[in-house]
């Protein structure tokens, strides 16, 4: 309870014991005298003092809502500024998350940009062709002055044909335009700079092809592929092979 109220109380009920012990002692007093103005005069004040009574109690009722209503005032105005106190805090967190949502964006796009512009690389060993054996049939003769099992398979070259293709693919995001596909090809033991290396989509360098044109996949979960084949059918030494994909966003 608060100490307005409780202090209320107390002086109303302060108030009111004094008023009864007042009012016993007027009892008192009238009963022992007997006299019709005494009497009379009683009844007067037994009148006053129950007016100052029920006055006092209406008063103290008064003052203590007065009271009570001041500290409710007071706690619904506390009240209203905590909720604008945390409305604005709330306000403020979503401002935040907003802001640091759109600089992790804005970050990520420039990120993905300079990936774009720089190009994205892929690389690859293609071993050297493994061409068919030609072996003998059963019933041929071998060679003069060699048995026949001295005798070796025969060993052709690859073609084209028989070669097996690779396909490198780069990932790139699915709302990107490729502007620039490069690629490149040279012998694993070389040690020439890439730039001497570069091939013409479609055009034949040393046994070694690459596709005219690449394929591009449709965008899925915000990426896409490009890829390029690349054929292969030297049976002489493997292959390096380089592709760098560069878009636009």
């Amino acid at each position: 309870m608060p100490d307005s109220v409780l202090a209320a109380i107390i002086a109303g009920t302060a108030t009111l014991s004094a008023s009864l012990l007042q009012l016993r002692s007027a009892l008192l007093r009238e009963a022992t005298r007997g006299q019709s103005a005494t009497r009379r005069k009683g009844r007067i004040q037994l009148i006053i003092l129950l007016v100052v009574v029920g006055g006092a109690a209406i008063a103290g009722f008064a003052l203590s809502q007065w009271l009570t209503s001041g500290e409710r005032l007071a706690q619904n105005t506390l009240q209203r500024e905590l909720q604008a106190r945390v409305a604005e805090i709330s306000r403020t967190a979503s401002q935040l998350e907003l802001t640091r949502a759109g600089a992790r964006a804005e970050i990520e796009a420039g990120v993905l940009r300079q990936i774009g512009t720089d190009g994205v690389v892929v690389t690859a060993t293609v071993a050297a062709c493994r061409p068919a054996l030609v072996v003998s049939t059963p019933g041929m003769s071998s060679p003069l002055g060699v048995s026949a099992e001295a005798a070796t398979p025969a060993v052709r070259a690859c073609t084209e044909a028989e070669a097996s293709p690779v396909t490198l693919c780069a990932t790139i995001p699915g709302s990107a335009k490729v502007t620039e596909v490069e690629v490149f090809s040279r012998p694993a033991d070389s040690d020439a700079p890439w730039s001497a290396n570069r091939l013409v989509p479609g055009q034949e360098s040393g046994q070694a092809r690459f596709a005219e044109k690449y394929t591009q996949s449709a965008p899925e979960a915000g990426t896409q592929q490009v890829c390029q084949g690349f054929t292969h059918w030297s049976a002489d030494h493997a292959r390096l092979v380089r592709m760098i994909v560069r878009y636009s966003l």
